[in-house]
């Protein structure tokens, strides 16, 4: 076998330099770069440093992790994790192996999200985020909502749908923000802040429809729990399905399993509210009844203590006629008042109702105020012809009416009338009372004549 001829620029190498340059040329030739891979052959010796192979599903690299690094890794690595690596290219000259130096690590997919999701749960629970006495309730009353998710979603559009079939009248203000992606988390938190300075709403919805964990992850960021914790105004959260839950649903005031179910929660039921305005007109209807009935009770008592006869039947008359003033004063004053408080109602009512709803209310209840109003005005003038009548009998029988006829009473000086001759002697002085009038008169002489009789 012939030998090489040698050559004057031939370079020969030890296999240590070999090593050495190669290790060289890789570490100036690879950048830093990140690799993700599954780990194996996972080793930990006393030196703190650690050792492992990266493979997938075709090829394998062995790694090391020096310890002046791996103590910033804030899991606990194993055989079997997946991991995303941040590394440089090196060669191990000892035995000419080819390695990654590993300067950071980190959980890759599904398990790294997850680990955050515990953790940050776990710290804002300590905080006492998720205390039931930081819980705003939501208000009785909801007249404006507003909406922090996509524009052009399906979520927001299930709420309006929602909304329009419960309560078409409510207001409702989108305060449109990316519900996924790396801007969605400082989007959100900005509309819940636009949404808390303009103060117009009376509770919001913090959502979007399902997805992925990635997807949802927005909602499962730090600033946008703590905007939520400070929002002056209810929150209610409703991110993805009902098996979904994300960092938002444990710090809003009310989770909702859906974005249409949260519209649910908080609008008022528009049948619910019409049945209340009939209960109303039916308590409204009883009350005037009553009170009807208690002034036609008082008007009978007065109508008994009337006294008899002449001039103190007619200023009790009169008296009457004052109370029936009063009492038609009052009805139309009650009426006046209840008109007052239909009219308020009606109005706020036109703020809320369907238009045609409220319209029909409007008219049963003025005809029902108007058959009230033209009964009482009947029993009224009723009462009134009934007291006159019974004016012009006891005026019948008056004894004023016997003195207009031409007779007169006698009276004694102790103020007796005068019955018999017997309880009269010659010489007294009586006193006659004529229709215009009385006489003095002095007895000169007593006749006594028979009574006749038929």
């Amino acid at each position: 076998m012939a030998m090489p001829t040698d050559t004057p620029n031939r370079q020969i190498f030890t296999v240590s330099e070999l090593n050495r340059t190669v290790r060289q040329l890789l570490e100036s030739t690879l950048p830093l770069l990140w690799v993700e891979g599954e780990i194996s052959n996972f080793a930990r010796p006393n030196s703190g440093h650690w050792y492992l192979t990266l493979k997938d599903q075709n090829a394998q690299v062995r790694c090391a992790m020096f310890k002046n690094s791996n103590t910033r890794v804030n899991f606990k690595p194993g055989n079997g994790i997946s991991v995303l690596v941040r590394c440089r290219v090196g060669l191990y000259e000892g035995r000419g192996d080819y390695q990654l130096i590993i300067e950071h690590m980190e959980e890759a997919g599904f398990g790294a999200l997850q680990r955050q999701f515990d953790q940050l749960k776990v710290k804002l629970a300590n905080e006492g985020l998720f205390d039931q006495a930081h819980k705003q309730p939501m208000p009785r009353s909801v007249n404006h909502i507003g909406v922090v998710t996509s524009s052009t979603g399906a979520a927001f559009k299930d709420i309006l749908a929602v909304l329009n079939r419960r309560f078409p009248s409510i207001k409702v203000t989108l305060f449109p923000t990316a519900v996924q992606g790396g801007q969605a988390a400082e989007q959100i938190v900005e509309a819940i802040d636009n949404a808390n300075q303009n103060n117009c709403c009376d509770a919001l919805i913090v959502g979007r429809g399902g997805g992925s964990l990635e997807d949802l992850w927005p909602f499962n960021e730090e600033s946008v729990a703590r905007a939520i914790f400070n929002s002056g105004i209810p929150i209610v959260s409703a991110v993805g399905h009902e098996v979904d839950f994300t960092i938002a649903d444990f710090i809003a005031d009310l989770r909702a399993p859906t974005p249409s179910a949260a519209a649910e929660l908080i609008s008022p039921n528009g049948d619910e509210i019409i049945s209340q305005f009939a209960g109303f007109e039916t308590l409204l209807a009883n009350a005037i009844n009553r009170r009807l009935q208690r002034l036609n009770q008082k008007t009978v008592e007065l109508r008994n203590r009337l006294q008899h006869p002449g001039r103190k039947l007619q200023e009790q008359a009169q008296h009457l006629d004052h109370l029936d003033i009063r009492l038609k004063r009052s009805i139309q004053g009650i009426l006046q008042v209840y008109r007052h408080k239909i009219t308020l109602r009606r109005d706020r009512l036109l703020r809320q109702h369907p238009r045609e709803a409220l319209a029909h209310q409007r008219q049963r209840l003025n005809d029902a105020i108007n058959q009230i109003s033209k009964a009482a005005s009947r029993q009224l003038k009723e009462k009134v012809s009934h007291t006159e009548q019974t004016m012009h009998l006891l005026d019948a029988v008056s004894p004023l009416k016997i003195l207009s006829r031409g007779f007169s009473v006698i009276r004694d000086d102790k103020n007796q009338v005068v019955k018999s001759i017997a309880s009269v002697t010659p010489g007294e002085n009586l006193r006659a009372s004529l229709i215009d009038g009385e006489l003095n008169i002095e007895v000169t002489k007593i006749t006594k004549t028979d009574i006749l009789t038929t």
